[in-house]
């Protein structure tokens, strides 16, 4: 079946026919879900729990941490489903339906605002959100697969790429920058709140039904099968070193990413002093991404992928421990500090994925497998994992520096000491899971192999077929691994 369809799909002269131009704008509409739902609910779910329904720090942290965690659990299960689906529409699209019908109406709920407060609100919140990021698996997991089940062609990968980058910055940004205006409209009490929970369920809407219609029109030349259990898949990671120490490593700065969007409103709020200070922060740290990302590009094609990379790494450590001197040089300090971070972030944001596509087509050659679904999935669940924890380690912050919760209409004055957690949790925190992911970086290498005079042997322990001595120049792993590498960069970059 797969060969006829790729008969199907041939241009003249054997090359793969382009896509039509409408399934890759409507693919790239599916970002507008992916880019909001990972924004929001780390942006302002924490405070909304804290500030607007009175839960304690700690309670509400586990209430934004435990629901996310579970799509660790619930992404394999997904994608294991979709991969031996019969459905009528093909195995990827009835899902993305699915995810369409449930998210945007649950979204909304999560930030209904009932007459509830404590733990209660907690619990209610926590059981909503546990559904919302339930239906998000269930049109992501699939949503990420269908580039390279779409066409063979790399360059015509890169172009649907590039149109699902493009969607992903102006989800991230529209929705960044809207959802807490349009929540403190009010004053920031619950009704704003609701509002925001509905606009933002349109916004959900709009870009999954899009990508679900749209796909319809989409060749399906290949298929790609994840590992059917989160322990088949761990056991394939184990055995890609190159791909546990990238992943390793995006996952600390998922994480220090994560620690600051739940933290900016509480940094806008009491370090600031104005809760709507939140969108020129959020405007700083997002607003560089569709600005210097092309510069990025450029860097990486002089000082190759990982270069480039260590000098986003490193920016982003530097602006992070320049925030820490907002409390004493005041908000200027902050606001700079805020567009340095912006401005790695954008790399952070382009250069992980594309040493991820050299990793991948290394693997391919290296095993004779392809295994995308399977590192894809880990890379995604890894990352959830990340923003969640980042919530829930700011939480347990302001549990530890003597936060005090309150609801709407009674603010309570906060003790020093919590000024100092926010401050301390919206900079240094991250700095120190910034500075660690370093070393992940360092002892990245695309072939498989590891730093000169480390003594560790490639993924698998013994040397085999595909090792080098570590002493020797680098040198690809297999034969023709440079030129798959190469024709990944170019799809990438098209």
């Amino acid at each position: 079946m797969i060969c006829a369809m790729s008969a199907d799909v041939r241009g003249t002269g054997g090359r793969p026919a382009p896509l039509p131009g409408r399934v890759r704008v409507g693919y790239g509409l599916g970002s507008l879900c992916t880019g909001t739902f990972a924004t929001v609910p780390g942006l302002i779910l924490l405070y909304y729990l804290t500030d607007v329904l009175a839960v304690p720090a700690a309670v509400a942290g586990l209430a934004v941490f435990l629901p996310k965690a579970w799509d660790v659990l619930v992404n394999p299960l997904v994608g294991a489903l979709s991969d031996r689906s019969r459905l009528r529409g093909g195995p990827r699209r009835p899902f993305l339906l699915a995810g369409a019908c449930t998210l945007p109406p649950l979204f909304a709920l999560v930030f209904a605002a009932p007459p509830l407060r404590g733990a209660v609100a907690a619990a209610y919140v926590a059981v909503l959100f546990l559904l919302a990021a339930t239906a998000y698996a269930v049109f992501q997991v699939p949503y990420v697969t269908m580039p390279a089940e779409m066409t063979e062609d790399p360059a015509e990968r890169g172009r649907v790429l590039a149109w699902r980058v493009g969607f992903l910055g102006v989800a991230i940004l529209l929705s960044g920058a809207a959802a807490p205006a349009i929540a403190h409209a009010d004053g920031g009490g619950p009704a704003g709140y609701r509002l925001m929970g509905v606009a933002v369920a349109a916004l959900l809407a709009v870009g999954m039904f899009g990508a679900w219609f749209t796909t319809r029109w989409a060749p399906a030349v290949a298929r790609s099968r994840a590992e059917p259990s989160l322990r088949a898949q761990l056991a394939a990671a184990r055995s890609n070193r190159p791909f546990l120490f990238l992943a390793g490593m995006w996952t600390l700065q998922a994480l220090a990413v994560g620690v600051m969007l739940a933290g900016v409103q509480y940094f806008a709020t009491y370090t600031l002093g104005s809760p709507a200070a939140v969108t020129p922060l959020f405007a700083c740290l997002i607003g560089p991404l569709v600005l210097v990302m092309p510069l990025w590009r450029r860097l990486a094609d002089r000082l190759g992928v990982k270069g480039a990379q260590w000098c986003a790494s490193l920016l982003f450590l530097a602006g992070a421990l320049v925030l820490a001197l907002t409390p004493v040089a005041g908000p200027v300090t902050g606001y700079g500090a805020v567009v340095l971070i912006g401005v790695a972030y954008a790399g952070l944001q382009l250069l992980p994925l594309s040493m991820l596509a050299d990793t991948l087509a290394a693997d391919v050659l290296r095993t004779g497998r392809r295994r995308a679904a399977t590192f894809t999935g880990l890379w995604t669940a890894a990352e959830t994992l990340a923003f969640a924890l980042g919530a829930g380690l700011f939480a347990a912050v302001l549990a530890a520096s003597g936060f005090r919760s309150s609801d709407a209409e009674h603010r309570v004055a906060q003790p020093d000491s919590a000024l100092t957690g926010i401050a301390a949790g919206m900079s240094l925190l991250p700095a120190v899971a910034a500075a660690a992911s370093l070393w992940l970086l360092h002892r990245y290498h695309e072939d498989g192999g590891v730093p000169p005079g480390s003594g560790d042997a490639p993924a698998g322990g013994s040397a085999g077929p595909d090792a080098h001595d570590t002493h020797d120049a680098p040198a690809p792993a297999v034969p023709g691994q440079a030129a798959a590498q190469q024709e990944v960069r170019d799809g990438n970059a098209d």
